[in-house]
């Protein structure tokens, strides 16, 4: 079976150890690149130090997958979609899909919102698919750092 490319975007993911924790799941699925975006916490701090919180959850993941960190995410995903990536955002939305109905094929970008806020409205206008996943209990959604991991295991058919 032939590896997909993967490119992760998080938008304003808040907690270190949600980012720490997607670093080594992007690890484990192969993810080819993490792009950090807006105030979403990286491994270096701003004084050039690793972040011990982030290298605690990822377990050395965040030396393995490679990463960036862009503050505007906007253009950074036009640039991919026309570069052919499928833009994927994991959210709840009133046009989302379930997602283990899913399909994707060559390269594919994920997209994964803040904590509280989700994927922002203007980037999930420009979304080729919006993916749910299901609740069945009384809370509305799963932590940010499980929905990376339940998604993307099941979307890409690893």
């Amino acid at each position: 079976m032939k590896q997909k490319e993967v490119i992760v975007i998080l938008d304003n993911i808040r907690s270190t150890y949600n980012v720490g924790s997607i670093f080594r799941t992007a690890d484990a699925l192969g993810v080819k690149q993490l792009i950090l975006g807006g105030t979403t916490p990286t491994p270096i701090d701003r004084f050039g130090r690793e972040r011990a919180d982030i290298a605690k959850v990822s377990l050395g993941a965040e030396k393995s997958v490679p990463w960036k960190q862009e503050k505007a995410i906007l253009p950074v995903i036009k640039k991919l979609k026309k570069e052919g990536y499928q833009i994927i955002a994991v959210e709840q939305s009133e046009k989302s899909v379930d997602y283990k109905r899913v399909k994707t094929a060559g390269r594919v970008a994920f997209i994964m919102g803040a904590e509280v806020e989700g994927v922002a409205k203007d980037i999930l206008k420009i979304a080729d698919v919006i993916a749910e996943i299901p609740m069945l209990g009384k809370k509305e959604s799963l932590n940010v750092s499980v929905s990376f991991g339940v998604a993307l295991f099941r979307i890409l058919n690893v």
